[in-house]
């Protein structure tokens, strides 16, 4: 899957995207309202509203893309956004029709609309994501391919519609097996040691897969309408960001790590009516990891997630590993996960240092899970890279309220430390109908369970 010279290579990725699985009966898409409803939250939100354009559009035909699947149109899509925000921007139309590309670089004012009818596929040559772009990958800052659809210092950007992107993730999910010596311990190191960013230089094979959509250090950033299949890596992936919105979106992937929207270190944030079937957790909060999340300490606040969906993934809604800036002030209620492997989860470990707090949970609809229902876990052991340290992560005020599962291997899993326990946390109304073991709590203090079965 190394060239783009037949239309062969098209058909296969479109069969092998087929079995990945997307049929309705397995779940399906989430229509939002045409209008953001209003947030209410357990804590002082800061202000969520869309980024609006100028009314101009720019079609990526009329610079120079070819429909089919066999061109790449990377130039066509650079022109056109160019030429887009050189006018004060607007919106740039990929129409209906099959577009092969590389990496697709926005910039501010510009919505990326992709109609319906429309499917863009990524270029499966590595080269092509090159040269390097400044990422955080795991945690972790450095220079690496540029993701499927990249912004950087950009405000007001968007990417809409009812069109599918496709990332031909198989290419890259080999990696899988080769990224922790190639790449990611060598980077691990080098933030252990305080190296500056510039010389963390990792756009290599066998190296650090790149996330699929990432907006870095923007400014009301807007994800609606559109399906995403098979990334590389993480889907979703907004970081050091301000006002990011993600709704009507729908997710379906099965490749190794193909997260589904991970909000790393942003500050003020909303993710509703989205559909997930992930080859990893469907939606996760983060803010760096070990040396390197000290260093930048920006927290993961003020985000709200309310009225998605989840189906065949890990995680439905969690927090961790890569925690080290600290998370706060995080709401999810009104959830629907129809099977998974887990519901709740917060993770972390020694050394990774950071806090978890003002936290909450509430009506969660659950069917059958594969492990437990709540998860709040300070021994993680299943990082990418460890961390050498002694910091403790701090877990305290969690409130999970009216979640209801029908099947868990068990309903409540609580690990502390012994020297750092996980504080005040509050469980009310929580039940589950079938489970195979007994809760499992340690290393826990003033923790409330009131009502439900969890007892």
């Amino acid at each position: 899957m190394r060239k783009h010279d037949s239309s062969t290579q098209y058909t296969v990725l479109t069969a092998l995207l087929l079995l990945a699985g997307t049929s309705p009966a397995l779940g399906g898409d989430i229509e939002a309202p045409p209008v953001i409803e209003p947030i209410t939250a357990p804590f002082e939100m800061p202000e969520i509203a869309p980024p609006v354009f100028k009314d101009q559009s720019f079609r990526i035909t009329d610079y120079g893309a070819v429909d089919g699947g066999v061109t790449l149109n990377t130039a066509a899509f650079k022109k056109a956004i160019a030429a887009c925000a050189a006018a004060g921007g607007g919106t740039v139309v990929v129409p209906d029709g099959t577009w092969l590309t590389g990496p697709i670089h926005l910039k501010s004012n510009i919505n990326l609309h992709i109609q319906e009818g429309a499917e863009v596929y990524f270029s499966t040559v590595y080269s092509d994501y090159l040269p390097t772009v400044l990422t955080r990958w795991e945690g972790m800052e450095c220079y690496n391919y540029s993701p499927l659809i990249y912004a950087i210092d950009c405000e007001n950007i968007a990417i809409t519609g009812k069109g599918t992107l496709i990332g031909n993730g198989q290419a890259w999910w080999g990696w899988k097996k080769t990224q922790i010596q190639v790449a990611a311990e060598p980077l691990n190191k080098l933030c252990a040691e305080g190296a500056p960013v510039e010389v963390r230089q990792f756009g290599i094979e066998n190296g650090l897969r790149p996330q699929f959509i990432q907006p870095f250090r923007c400014k009301n950033v807007l994800i609606e309408g559109i399906t995403i299949k098979d990334g590389p890596f993480w889907t979703i992936h907004p970081v050091y960001c301000e006002n990011i919105i993600v709704r009507g979106v729908s997710i379906r992937t099965h490749g190794p790590n193909t997260d589904g929207v991970n909000l790393d270190s942003c500050n003020g944030g909303l993710v509703e009516y989205c559909f997930f079937r992930t080859g990893d957790d469907s939606i996760c909060l983060k803010s760096g990891i070990n040396e390197d999340g000290w260093r930048v300490g920006k927290p993961c606040e003020n985000v709200v997630i309310r009225r998605c969906e989840t189906i065949h993934g890990n995680g439905a809604v969690v927090i961790g590993s890569e925690m080290s800036g600290g998370v706060q002030n995080i709401y999810a209620y009104d959830m629907n996960i129809i099977s998974n492997k887990r519901g709740i989860r917060i993770k972390s470990m020694r050394g990774r240092g950071g806090f978890v707090k003002n936290v909450y949970f509430k009506d969660f609809k659950i069917g059958k899970l594969r492990d437990d229902v709540v998860i709040i876990n300070m021994k993680y052991g299943m990082s990418t890279v460890q961390p050498k340290g002694d910091r403790v992560p701090v877990f305290e005020n969690i409130f999970i309220k009216n979640v209801h599962c029908e099947e868990a291997r068990s309903g409540l899993r609580m690990i502390g430390l012994d020297d750092q326990k996980i504080r005040g946390v509050t469980i009310e109304n929580t039940t589950v109908g079938t489970v195979a073991q007994k809760n499992h709590i340690r290393n826990v203090e003033n923790l409330k369970i009131i009502g439900g079965n969890l007892k």
